[in-house]
């Protein structure tokens, strides 16, 4: 008897794109993906007042905070370090001393505090130079809202003797409207050095 060449049988591959389909949704559901982080900043509402031009702001109510293509910081007129920066900002933020040449202060009607002094008008501006390295500009915003952040810890701990975060929404509004975080950003310029 002659034997005869046997053909080998095929796979069946007709389930294999239902297996990678599988596996494809397997990885998509069990590895997390990271998201862009952005700085959490809140843009204050319109003015209620049609006449936008008229709108004075004192001198002695505006911190300007240049930061340089040098990576330099000024703060005010003089020069200052980073790590100087935080404790600057707390003095002018609160005015503890009511300094003339800090914000002035207005008593307002604050929920749980009742009449108290506070300098709502008060704006932090911030600049920098197209040439600043994205650290430093990080570093700069870090130290302002961290001023923030230590004055209103220091008064829910002096008021109800917990961390600011411990607080319910209402009493958190009550801080926040003796230290309102007012920090402007300008578009970044060419003030000189690199480009």
């Amino acid at each position: 008897m002659a034997k005869g060449k046997r053909e080998v049988p095929g796979i069946n591959s007709s389930s294999t794109a239902d297996i990678a389909f599988i596996i494809l949704i397997f990885f998509l559901v069990t590895t997390s993906m990271d998201t862009d982080r952005g700085l959490a900043r809140q843009l204050p509402p319109p003015p209620e007042n049609k006449d936008i031009e008229n709108i004075i702001v004192k001198e002695r109510n505006v911190l300007v905070v240049l930061l340089n293509a040098q990576d330099q910081l000024m703060a005010g007129k003089e020069y200052v370090k980073v790590s100087d920066l935080r404790k600057m900002a707390k003095d002018f933020i609160a005015n503890p001393y009511n300094d003339e040449k800090l914000p002035e202060k207005k008593a307002k009607d604050v929920p749980f505090f009742g009449n108290t002094m506070v300098t709502e008008n008060h704006v932090i501006s911030l600049q920098n130079d197209r040439g600043t390295t994205y650290q430093a500009y990080i570093n700069v915003q870090n130290e302002l809202v961290a001023a923030y952040n230590e004055l209103r810890n220091e008064l829910a701990q002096e008021k109800w003797q917990k961390d600011y975060e411990a607080l319910d929404e209402e009493q958190k509004k009550a801080i926040r409207m003796i230290y309102p975080q007012k920090i402007s950003e300008a578009e970044p310029k060419n003030y000189g050095g690199k480009k």
